[in-house]
């Protein structure tokens, strides 16, 4: 694929001005090889094999920061999900694995590394049970690394069972780190047809049919595509503002192709592992930093706030656009690739819930057109754990009929209620805890088993 000059020096005028950047390089690395029933063999073989792989990948993303002039934000790691090859060791067990993949996530320079993963969908496992009674343990102890559990997909339906266990986890991990507002659970996402090529933390993994070593990149430019819709002007029609955004997609897609390539071929000269690219992933994914809101892009487009009527058909026209844009400028897109709008990394976004603006309601029927779901949710702390239940049932629910990526992240402030704030600073930023309906459903969540498949699922 050929780059023009014109296409680098607009990439530059990006970056210098408008908050643009490639949001992520992610290193899938699997451990298939790495698992046997002693423990210590187990730890000794995750251990290494990361070192060996994964040693120059934070050099070698500087060095094309350097030859581009393009920041890469983050430099991660993922792996293959950690219950598969720790399968029939115990819990204790796990949380040792566990901790020696947060040792080699510190020992490369990455601030994260993901994948302590598990895909119970269909049914738990003997080891899928060990690696659930280490979950709150893992991430209450360790610094580095995210967790992630499948709980659903189109073709299986919606494991409400693990649901169920997941939200106990939630709730004992918010406990267990509730001197940092509960921040571990700010590491651990619920997914229903989670995909194996998502390079955006916290939910990425490395999928058991991925080859070695692969490449994933995660675009961002909220603050690139906020540009063109301003540059359009408040009399541009809506199609006329899908074209602006489809254009500047192809743009940042470009750039992030580029970046991916050049790491893939570097770090594959240098580890001896063969490290392929996989993907670009059409993700705009906002921060903190003003100019770099998501929330900020449908406001420009017309709406008072986020949350009013209109929010939903906004972020779906959005979304669409990026993708449109992206595909035709990368050899492979996959990953989430939409709109991020999680509400503690997006500012405008966290001002709105604060104002009573955006409900947990209107976030729930966004998430139906944006790339995942609720995302950074700050929530009372004395939610009862059938209520986070509930919650992720109904985002799962939209995954399954709509045969998309739905998640959970779902954070219950210990010792905070409605109308406080939640402070995680960086890229994390804040978040005021959003009210809930007044309402159990514990008896519903209690009824257990599985939620069938819909209709849509007899693809054959």
């Amino acid at each position: 694929m050929a780059y023009e000059l014109h296409e680098v020096l607009d990439t530059v005028r990006m970056t210098e001005s408008e908050h643009f950047n490639i949001r992520a390089v992610t290193l899938g690395i699997s451990l298939r090889d790495c698992g046997s029933s002693l423990v210590q063999t187990v730890r000794a073989r995750v251990y290494d094999k990361i070192r060996r792989a994964a040693a120059h990948h934070v050099a070698i993303a500087e060095e094309v920061e350097s030859l581009y002039g393009v920041e890469i934000a983050n430099k991660r790691v993922s792996v293959t999900p950690v219950a598969l090859i720790a399968d029939g060791l115990s819990a204790a067990e796990c949380t040792m694995v566990a901790r020696a993949l947060d040792t080699a996530a510190a020992d490369i320079g990455i601030d994260y590394l993901a994948g302590y993963s598990a895909l119970v969908e269909r049914g738990l496992t003997r080891g899928d049970e060990a690696y659930f009674d280490s979950l709150p343990t893992v991430l209450a102890t360790t610094k580095h690394l995210c967790a992630s559990v499948n709980c659903a997909s189109t073709a299986a339906g919606i494991n409400s069972d693990a649901v169920l266990r997941l939200a106990g986890v939630i709730k004992e991990t918010a406990d267990l780190t509730a001197s940092d507002n509960s921040s571990g659970c700010a590491r651990l996402v619920g997914f229903c047809n989670a995909v194996p090529n998502n390079p955006f933390i916290a939910g990425s993994f490395h999928g058991p049919s991925e080859p070695e070593a692969v490449i994933n990149v995660g675009i961002s430019g909220p603050g690139v595509v906020l540009r063109a819709v301003l540059d359009a002007g408040p009399q541009a029609g809506l199609g006329d503002l899908c074209e602006a955004i489809k254009r500047t997609a192809f743009k940042i897609t470009r750039a992030g192709e580029l970046v991916g390539r050049q790491c893939a071929e570097r770090l594959n000269q240098r580890t001896g592992i063969p490290v392929t690219f996989g993907v670009v992933d059409l993700s705009l994914a906002p921060t903190p930093t003003e100019g770099d809101s998501v929330g900020e892009i449908l406001r420009s487009m017309g709406l008072e706030d986020v949350g009013a009527s209109g929010s939903t058909a906004a972020l779906a026209m959005l979304t669409e656009s990026v993708k449109k844009g992206g595909v035709m400028a990368a050899s492979r897109v996959g990953g989430l690739s939409g709109a991020f709008t999680p509400v503690s990394e997006d500012r405008v976004l966290a001002e709105a819930v604060a104002r009573g603006n955006l409900t947990i309601g209107k976030l729930e029927a966004m998430t139906a057109v944006c790339s995942v779901g609720l995302d950074m949710i700050a929530l009372p702390g004395d939610t009862p754990v059938e209520n986070l239940a509930a919650i992720m049932l109904d985002e799962f629910s939209i995954g399954i009929v709509n045969d998309k990526t739905t998640a959970c992240r779902l954070i219950p402030v210990t010792g905070k209620n409605v109308g406080d704030t939640a402070e995680w600073g960086g890229l994390l930023g804040s978040a005021p805890v959003i009210a809930l309906p007044l309402l159990s459903s514990a008896a519903f969540v209690h009824r257990g088993g599985q939620i069938p498949p819909p209709l849509r699922s007899l693809g054959n």
